[in-house]
């Protein structure tokens, strides 16, 4: 590839803290960091904030690029290698924006982010015909840098997978026939009380593993098994006994709910991913799910409760008692959910401590999962949609043996101002883990909280 047919890409500050090692993401072409963003890193790395962590690890993957260069060296681009990579063939460098000389067009460098574009804007002249790009995740800053005259101006899309939410699978197939319309030839087993059928792969081309399949009829749905030499194994489950299924004495009210709830009950799926409005039962189902395998069946020994919140390693530590006491008001979303399934007991405060006792329920923040082994326990992720790819990823190889993880979140309340609905962590684990056997997605149609809310999710 010749230098011309090479790309520049300068990355914004908050594309490294969204993905600390976008830097080795550029494959051939060259990657820019202006020294801004390096002042930038250093001021956030030490705050009491989550994103301190991925600056740390920003800075230190940096550093591993350009530990043995000159100054010259750094100046020139410095050759980008990683372990396993071979594509890799493009430089690092960094650009000292503070000495860019004052020309006409550009913006007042009073902000970091107008040095940032400056810095864009000089190297798109200097390096022409060169491709130059500024890459970064803040939509202002995009518009910005377009408005005073960069030609080429890009959101981070690494790791996104698919380009429209819209797109995004939803974990069953809504047929709209009825299922044995299409059916040819079939291969029908039993194993002990539960029915299997075997059909060709073109009744449900592209099919993966644990999809569920419903048809416009009030009987048939089923969950793909397995899917090879062209035939598909279904296990029939029946959408009378999947809305037969009870969790700690909560039943599905619809065929969506019955789907979430056999997920959740499947001690042979170690990640079930729940998405959808809010008041579609999301928290609810996956609390009385946790509830009845670690109490009543005693599958898992605990249930381990976390969430994301942007204001929590700021905030957590002036706050009093214990850590889960500390966790209790972004996590009261749990605790009313607890209070519903108690609500007709005769003593509802004694009944949740004594629940709360009994399935060992911990409350943790997401800034000390980290690090931890978390072994024999049920872990009930919510709100994830605020989670990069990054960060779930953190905490879901935090899980070992005997351990389920239940990540749930509403991708149209996202918080985040650099993540969107189809960069959303969320998105990015339920496309990646599809092809895993292990794991199942399920998306909630409708909600069932209220009228009030269910009019609300539709019309505001």
């Amino acid at each position: 590839m010749g230098q011309e047919d090479k790309k520049v890409y300068i990355l914004d500050t908050n594309v490294l803290l969204h993905e600390p090692l976008a830097i080795y993401s550029f494959q051939e072409h060259d990657v820019i960091i202006p020294m801004t963003v390096l002042e930038e890193l250093d001021h956030i790395k030490d705050r009491r904030k989550d994103v301190s962590r991925d600056a740390r690890i920003a800075i230190r993957a940096i550093d591993d690029a350009l530990r043995d260069a000159t100054p010259e060296q750094i100046a020139e681009g410095v050759r980008l290698e990683k372990p396993g990579e071979e594509t890799l063939s493009g430089h690092l460098s960094i650009y000292p924006d503070h000495a860019l000389p004052e020309k006409s067009g550009f913006l007042p460098a009073v902000e970091n982010d107008n040095r940032i574009i400056n810095t864009a804007l000089y190297l798109q002249n200097e390096k022409d015909p060169q491709l130059v790009v500024l890459v970064t995740k803040d939509i202002n800053m995009r518009l910005k840098a377009k408005g005073a005259g960069m030609q080429h101006v890009e959101d981070y899309r690494t790791d996104q997978l698919i380009s429209d939410v819209s797109l995004m699978s939803k974990g069953f197939r809504q047929l709209d026939h009825g299922f044995w319309d299409e059916v040819g030839e079939v291969e029908s087993f039993q194993e002990g009380r539960d029915t299997f059928h075997v059909v060709d792969e073109s009744v449900l081309p592209d099919a993966f593993p644990n999809e569920y399949v419903i048809d416009n009829g009030e009987q048939f749905a089923a969950r793909v098994v397995t899917k090879s030499d062209g035939k598909v194994t279904l296990h029939d489950l029946g959408r009378e006994r999947l809305l037969g299924r009870q969790a700690w004495g909560v039943q599905p009210k619809n065929v969506y709910q019955g789907m979430a709830l056999d997920a959740l009950l499947d001690p042979n799926l170690d990640l079930v991913v729940l998405t959808g409005p809010a008041g579609c039962g999301k928290t609810l189902l996956a609390l009385a799910a946790a509830l009845e395998m670690v109490v009543e069946k005693g599958i898992y020994s605990k249930v381990i409760v976390t969430r994301n919140t942007p204001e929590i390693a700021e905030s957590i530590g002036f706050l009093p008692g214990t850590e889960e006491e500390k966790m209790a008001p972004w996590l009261a979303a749990v605790t009313d959910t607890l209070e519903v399934l108690h609500r007709h007991d005769e003593s509802p405060d004694g009944s949740m401590e004594y629940i709360m006792d009994k399935a060992n329920i911990q409350f943790k923040s997401v800034n000390f999962m980290r690090g931890r082994s978390i072994q024999n326990a049920l872990v009930l992720l919510d709100e994830c949609q605020n989670l990069t790819a990054s960060q779930l990823k953190t905490i879901i190889t935090r899980c070992g043996e005997g351990t389920k993880i239940v990540c749930s979140g509403n991708l149209a309340q996202i918080d985040s101002n650099y993540l969107t609905p189809v960069t959303s962590g969320l998105t990015y684990i339920a496309e990646r883990f599809k092809s895993f056997d292990g794991a199942a997605h399920v998306y909630l149609n409708g909600v069932v909280r209220s009228r009030l809310a269910s009019f609300a999710e539709e019309q505001l």
